[in-house]
């Protein structure tokens, strides 16, 4: 008995607006010669990101089918949806109503024992996204994509032979946008810094795009008490529900969130899920965005610890190296923890628009690091309970911030 015939499927879909004008684009590939066998591409009007992403894995696995109708075939579906490629493995649910039809019918144009799934970073999509970007470029011109016109000649167009996939947990591929970012960071000329500003440095693509959410308000928000990780770890109360609530129809409404991320402590987690049913996806905990541990300062106010500890407060003003009283964090250490996580959640969105659901000292750290700006500047901003701030992170190593303490969506 023959061995099934190997193919490579290569899809992705995209949104100008999500929702919006959107298209998909898929190829299907051989990955001993790197020989593209079949392309598909098509404007499909307004929609989501989500949406296009799972047109555009049909679009692939029905040209598997229809160039091979009768040959026993393993096919590797490569795409840089994390929502599709883990929806479609099974390891995630599918909540959305507009998503499961489309899952279904995935599912049932080959078996499912022949089909396997694979997370790529989205600069090993590129066949892919040409392809839907050419078909959205097409739609808004009023016609159909049309093969003889694509930027790439069928008969000739060649990829690498593809390696098979790594042996560890499909997870695991999150760790290939690090290697790009790496990569990318050797390239350049020994101890030159990355560009900043409008040079000539060529387009590097869509960023990771972080939408920073703070938590809504607990019982402590009002009465402006430290609570931070060392604490009571406090619920939200029900204003903080409704301002949840009201985050979570803002962001169904834009359709921009792709991922949702929260800190570890309840009320983020809580603030996360109202967001993550609204819009059918799911919550993954990062521990490094949690909020800064405040010592035995934890449930007081302000002035009741200037009373108290008035020496260390002073001197936690005036030093981001100076720890809250009775074994608390320093705003050093703070910041060194959510770079750490910054630059994790970096490789693992790259090219996407994550939510992250967080506290009012790794959203300031996070806007302080994009801006440059120094230890002090913490002080300076003002952060509401479920407020917005967005910044966005390039493959060049530039950050750009795009909004901060957006509360429009509460009003």
């Amino acid at each position: 008995m023959p061995a099934p015939r190997r193919l490579v499927v290569e899809a992705d879909g995209g949104s100008r607006g999500n929702p919006g004008p959107a298209g998909y684009g898929a190829a299907v590939i051989d990955p001993d010669t790197g020989e593209t066998l079949a392309e598909a591409a098509e404007y499909i009007g307004v929609a989501t990101n989500n949406v296009a992403e799972y047109r555009g894995l049909i679009a692939g696995l029905t040209a598997v089918r229809e160039l091979l109708p009768d040959t026993d075939v393993q096919v590797r579906v490569r795409m840089d949806s994390k929502l599709v490629v883990e929806q479609m493995s099974g390891r995630w649910k599918i909540k959305h109503p507009d998503m499961k039809p489309l899952a279904a019918e995935a599912a049932g144009i080959l078996p499912a024992s022949s089909v396997t799934y694979e997370w790529i970073p989205r600069e090993q999509n590129k066949h892919a996204d040409r392809l839907a970007n050419e078909a959205m470029d097409a739609g808004r011109q009023g016609r159909r994509w049309d093969p003889a016109s694509s930027t790439a000649d069928l008969e000739t167009t060649r990829t690498p032979a593809l390696p098979d996939p790594p042996s560890g947990p499909p997870g695991d591929a999150v760790a290939g946008a690090a290697k790009v970012r790496a990569a990318m960071a050797a390239a350049r000329p020994a101890g030159a810094a990355p560009q900043v500003g409008w040079g000539s440095a060529p387009d590097l693509g869509a960023p990771a795009t972080f939408i920073l959410l703070r938590h809504g308000e607990t019982v402590l928000t009002p009465e402006k008490r430290f609570s931070g990780s060392g604490g009571s770890d406090p619920e939200l109360s029900e204003t903080g529900r409704h301002q949840a609530a009201c985050a979570a129809e803002a962001f169904a409404a834009r359709g921009t969130v792709q991922e949702i991320v929260s800190s570890p402590l309840r009320r983020c987690r809580e603030t996360a899920q109202a967001v993550a049913a609204r819009l059918g996806l799911e919550v993954r905990i990062e521990d490094g965005l949690r909020e800064t541990d405040f010592g035995v300062w934890e449930g007081l106010t302000f002035g009741e610890v200037k009373e108290r500890y008035g020496s260390d407060l002073t001197t936690w003003l005036a030093s981001p190296d100076a720890a809250p009283t009775g074994g608390g964090e320093s705003f050093a250490e703070v910041a060194e923890r959510v770079s750490a996580a910054r630059d994790r959640l970096i490789a693992r969105h790259a090219g996407r628009t994550a939510l992250l659901v967080t506290h009012v000292t790794p959203i300031k750290t996070l806007v302080r690091l994009a801006l440059g700006a120094p230890p002090e500047s913490l002080f300076r901003m003002e952060l509401s309970p479920a407020s917005v701030s967005t910044v966005a992170y390039y493959a060049d190593g530039n950050p750009s911030l795009r909004l901060l303490n957006d509360t429009s969506h509460l009003r």
